[in-house]
């Protein structure tokens, strides 16, 4: 028991790939070749790796029961009995401190808001998760306050069509997972938790048409904005849309053909098309961005 190989695998650092928000305000704000900016936003990078593994370990703990009753959670370590719960709280509150340490090593705003993103998925782990649709709002607010922190971090103002997509994206990965959850659990979805039991398949089928869609016109709205532009001086953003309705598209195939979708951060992680086309979009953007002519 709590050997380092589970202890590492309860930690979830596949999940870790969330936390490459925190670099969204570096790029966009032309700061990727900054060694001070870079730096600060690679250890609030790391802060939230570090409190994010501290509430999959409290959450794990607290689902324990539950998780040994569902079809994959039940090999979570801590569900399995690899790793003891009094050992994994212990952990999480040393990786809180160290996370919440780190990012006031960064600067006050950053460690604000790693703080309310601690509370957040605190409140959402005890309580928000058994509420329905508050659930999905509070875990898009986590993707949120994680682009938020990298603004801080490199003390920029982030702009409020980041915010507005980044929310949107966020929706639409997590209604993606409620559904593959409910698609999977069938029957039996309430009993692993009750909010799953106020969804159905129709319900979020609509509420992941309407955020596809305003996710794709906030995103060109964005690239084509006067402000933008002036921010970013120059208007070739609109040239990274395509990678955008791809990748959207290659989601909605993989979790409607495919029965993916369950764990964004494995999705991303072992499909080719998908990942290779986020290598190109990031490519793209900081071709366009460091590198082209207005």
């Amino acid at each position: 028991m709590n050997k380092p190989v589970n202890v590492l695998r309860a930690l979830r650092p596949k999940q870790w790939t969330k936390n490459l928000l925190v670099f969204a305000a570096l790029i966009f704000a032309k700061r990727l070749g900054d060694p001070y900016s870079t730096s600060a936003a690679i250890i609030t990078f790391v802060a939230f790796c570090l409190l994010s593994s501290s509430i999959y370990l409290v959450n794990d703990v607290r689902d324990v029961e539950e998780d040994q009753r569902h079809p994959t959670k039940r090999h979570r370590p801590i569900a399995a009995g690899l790793v003891s719960p009094s050992f994994a709280l212990i952990l999480a509150v040393l990786l809180a401190a160290v996370g919440i340490g780190g990012s006031f090593f960064v600067g006050q705003p950053t460690a604000i808001v790693a703080a309310c993103y601690l509370a957040l998925t605190l409140a959402y782990t005890v309580w928000l998760k058994h509420i329905v649709i508050i659930d999905v709002l509070a875990v898009a607010l986590g993707y949120v306050l994680r682009a938020v922190a990298g603004a801080a971090a490199i003390q920029v103002e982030i702009s409020p069509w980041l915010l507005i997509c980044t929310i949107l994206l966020a929706l639409f990965l997590v209604l993606c997972k409620r559904r593959q959850e409910l698609v999977m659990l069938e029957e039996s979805a309430a009993e692993h938790r009750p909010s799953l039991g106020e969804y159905s398949s129709h319900l979020l089928d609509q509420m992941i048409a309407v955020v596809t869609a305003s996710t794709f016109m906030s995103y060109c709205l964005y690239t084509i904005n006067e402000r933008t532009v002036q921010e970013l001086g120059t208007k070739h953003l609109m040239y990274t849309v395509p990678f955008v309705i791809y990748g959207i598209f290659r989601y909605l195939y993989l979790v409607h053909q495919k029965n993916q979708g369950g764990a964004p951060d494995r999705v991303l992680l072992t499909d080719a098309p998908l990942l290779l086309n986020v290598v190109l979009y990031v490519a793209a953007v900081v071709l366009i961005l460091y590198f082209s002519s207005s």
